[in-house]
């Protein structure tokens, strides 16, 4: 119920809450809901947005099963940071929000909005906590703050710690600089102004579901002070700019503030990096490292999309990392979607696995006036722990619905397949995992 504009409803608070199941695995969850942070209103703003949540899970640690959610707030005064809340109690009470994202001005030094209440670094989104086995607390998130020139469109990647279990944090460093998916109304026939997209290669418009690149990260459970944090990128050394022909930044649209590319539809390709810090997070390689120069984890049948990534180490100290990946079939020019998982021993040389049997078409909910849907699931995710186990949304299953006519008296119900008005056969979304067995 998101209020006005998209509901009658002219509430418009926003809150992060936690359920807990402490009886049965699941089976059942405790109401009502645990809060981590309520902001009432009827403006809109403050919006709590992007809520991930982590567990420190490892035994021995100080700050063992204590849970962290970190979110971002977008405030009336236009700034975006990033805030955290911690529980010692197994999810049954949370500490007041602590600030995330604060002071780098070496590092952010374009602010945003009506002022910097809370440090330097105030536009940021996509934070994700995760813990090693010493008990320091990670967060990594985008941060948009930074300096371009000329036709240049990237932005950053940065990353706090916390060694006091989440009550405060470390100033910002740069894991990785990155490059966003383009403007999806520039190169998709004026598609869902204001969002990127992954444009499919060739004269077809269809996928113009809102894609962004976000981080991903976890810390080895052999080292402690070794983290690696994954980011798609739509510029990478994939992209051949010095033939003429390759995939160039051309700024951002005037009229959305999204990234622009030479080539979009013909040879740019979004890839997932890797960036890794051997000191427990002050420094990484990939921040002194162009993006166009760190590794590519993403190991395709041949150069395609590949975007919403997520990484985890097993166990062992396998690196693993799971994406959507168009190298398959004719994805990458009828925008269909394929899944894959990269893994690594050694985190130089990545095998690449298809966890997808086929590929799914692209998503037909909340359709467009094509019936090409402007929203799909959004992300993925990953486990791991002597095998892999990656999970994401599938459209391979058809839409079905009751016929129109039937279910009544004397009329049995009947079982229909939707079709969309442009004869697409529509699709739900659902959840898929698969389990990837890795050798030595």
């Amino acid at each position: 119920m998101r209020g006005p504009g998209t509901t009658n409803n002219p509430d418009q608070s926003s809150a992060v809450y936690v359920f807990r199941s402490t009886q049965n695995s699941g089976a059942s969850w405790n109401f009502p809901a645990r809060p981590v942070v309520e902001a009432s209103t009827s403006t809109g703003a403050p919006f709590e947005d992007k809520p991930y949540m982590t567990v420190d899970d490892h035994l021995g640690s100080p700050f063992q099963d204590r849970v962290y959610v970190t979110w971002t707030e977008f405030a009336a005064d236009g700034s975006a940071y990033i805030w955290e809340s911690h529980s010692n109690d197994y999810g049954e009470h949370f500490s007041p929000q602590v600030l995330v994202s604060s002071q780098n001005s070496s590092l952010c030094t374009v602010t945003f909005g009506a002022g910097t209440p809370h440090g330097t670094c105030n536009e940021n989104q996509y934070s994700q906590p995760f813990t090693g086995s010493n008990g320091a607390l990670y967060v990594v998130f985008a941060n948009f703050n930074n300096t371009v020139t000329g036709s240049d469109n990237r932005n950053q990647i940065l990353l706090v710690k916390s060694t006091n279990g989440g009550a405060t944090f470390s100033a910002p460093v740069k894991v990785a600089d990155y490059y966003d998916l383009p403007d999806c109304a520039t190169y998709q026939a004026g598609q869902d102004a204001g969002r990127a997209c992954v444009p499919e290669k060739g004269t077809a418009q269809n996928s113009v579901f809102r894609a962004s690149n976000y981080p991903s990260g976890a810390v080895s459970p052999k080292n402690s002070n070794v983290i690696a944090v994954t980011i798609g990128s739509y510029i990478n050394k994939n992209s051949n700019e010095s033939t003429g022909t390759g995939c160039t930044p051309a700024g951002f649209s005037g009229s959305t503030g999204i990234n622009l590319f030479t080539g979009t539809k013909l040879n740019c390709s979004n890839q997932i990096l890797l960036s890794v810090s051997a000191d427990g997070g002050a420094t990484f390689t990939g921040g002194t490292t162009d993006p166009r120069s760190l590794p590519v984890v993403s190991v395709q049948r041949r150069v395609a999309d590949a975007f919403w990534q997520w990484v985890a180490f097993t166990r062992w100290g396998a690196l693993t990392v799971a994406y959507y990946d168009r190298s398959y079939g004719n994805d990458d020019t009828t925008g269909s979607l394929d899944f894959s998982a990269s893994s690594s021993f050694d985190g130089i040389h990545f095998k690449s696995t298809r966890a997808t049997s086929s590929s799914m078409p692209l998503p037909t909910e909340f359709p467009d006036a094509s019936c090409n849907s402007l929203f799909f699931g959004d992300y993925a995710g990953l486990s791991a722990l002597d095998a892999i186990h990656p999970f994401w949304m599938d459209t391979r299953n058809n839409d079905v619905f009751l016929c129109p006519g039937t279910g009544a008296p004397g009329v049995p119900p009947q079982v229909c397949g939707a079709i969309e008005p442009n004869g697409l056969k529509a699709n739900d979304q659902d959840v898929f995992t698969t389990t990837i067995e890795l050798g030595n």
